[in-house]
């Protein structure tokens, strides 16, 4: 006779891809043919947000635009924020009598988290600060493209968009989130300053450290974030042409990014989080000044990225949090201790065993 059997399944996350990309030197041409397809009607037009250091140039004249649609140029100097994202909903809302065909980012990782938060509020209720989170959007968005002209944030993949709110910098992380279509252009990435070429890289570079060193680390991300850190250190510490450099990066951007999709970020993310709150610190850059300071945590990963600032003759700012009173430093160390699952992929569920605000204030202090 058989006996019952009851057997333990583990639930594992079933995260959502990108579906369609296109990757190669000059596929931005393409990007006409990706999109007739899914015009909903000649009323439903296709909105362009696009880094506004192109106005006027080539690349603006190369949008394909028909019918009603409309480029947005926006400022990527400041860090996203969702009273952007609901000024632009507004304004689509207001000037169009149907929804759009889709959203399209053009630019860095700002304008690509801007596509996708105002893609998502399109069709969810209320502003764009209730959906930070973890898996708080209930509709599908609108139709969404992504197409980066940096590398580095992985934000092209990605199921969070990074935004800065009236309480908290945070993403909104749900399944809705990632791109419907991704196009890959290595010369969209043709012209930028070395230091913004260094310190979007850098973000990759971190994502793939604290991914590879977390508690949170398995197959899946062990093998997209083995494979962004080789490329990172090619791209850094190698001798590439700029052709080859400009396509191991942005492959780089794009498996650090899945890297972190099935684990997480760790410290350097959760202290960059309180500066980019406070002192409005790209992104980039505030992981790089967090970085510098965290040997105790990555001390192999520090050691390269001195490594790789030395080779580069990248000087990073310093003092900025020197004139700083009480009242700052508390906020930027509730911001950054709020990141509760970044700290327990970086450190375990025992964290806070480890992690206190005279902790973080200590390296706060030496930025």
């Amino acid at each position: 006779m058989g006996t019952d059997q009851h057997v333990a399944v583990t639930t594992y996350r079933n995260f959502p891809m990108v579906p369609r990309v296109v990757f190669g030197a000059d596929s931005f041409s393409q990007l006409g043919d990706i999109l007739t397809p899914k015009r909903k009607s000649v009323d439903a037009p296709f909105i362009f947000l696009v880094d506004d250091v192109f106005e006027g140039s080539s690349l603006a004249e190369r949008i394909p635009l028909a019918y009603n649609d409309e480029v947005i140029f926006i400022s990527a100097n400041k860090e996203p924020k969702t009273a952007q994202v609901d000024a632009l909903v507004a304004k689509i809302t207001a000037a169009f009598s149907e929804l759009p065909s889709g959203i399209i980012g053009i630019g860095g990782g700002t304008l690509l988290d801007l596509a996708k938060a105002v893609a998502i509020i399109l069709t969810n209720k209320g502003g764009a600060a209730q959906y930070q989170g973890w898996d708080l959007v209930n509709n599908p968005a609108v139709y969404h493209v992504g197409i980066p002209t940096i590398s580095g944030t992985g934000a092209e993949v990605s199921r969070t968009t990074v935004l800065l709110g009236p309480e908290k910098k945070l993403g909104i992380n749900s399944d809705y989130t990632p791109f419907d279509q991704v196009v890959l252009d290595p010369n969209l990435t043709k012209g930028m300053s070395k230091e913004q070429w260094f310190y979007t890289g850098m973000d990759c570079y971190i994502h793939c450290i604290e991914s590879l060193t977390g508690t949170f680390l398995n197959t899946f991300s062990q093998s997209y974030g083995e494979k962004a850190l080789e490329l990172c250190k090619e791209v850094y510490l190698g001798d590439l042409s700029p052709e080859d450099a400009r396509n191991k990066l942005m492959m780089a951007s794009w498996h650090g990014g899945m890297s972190i999709a099935y684990s997480q970020v760790g410290v350097a993310h959760a202290m960059s989080y309180g500066l980019s709150y406070l002192l409005g610190v790209r992104h980039g850059i505030g992981n790089c000044l967090v970085f510098q300071y965290l040997e105790e945590f990555y001390p192999e990963g520090v050691k390269i990225f001195n490594e790789m600032l030395k080779k580069h003759e990248i000087k990073l700012p310093k003092g900025i949090c020197s004139y700083l009173n009480d009242s700052d430093f508390d906020t930027m160390i509730k911001v950054s201790m709020g990141m509760e699952p970044l700290w327990e992929n970086a450190l375990g569920k025992h964290w806070r065993d480890r992690i206190t605000p005279k902790k973080l204030r200590s390296i706060f202090e030496k930025i």
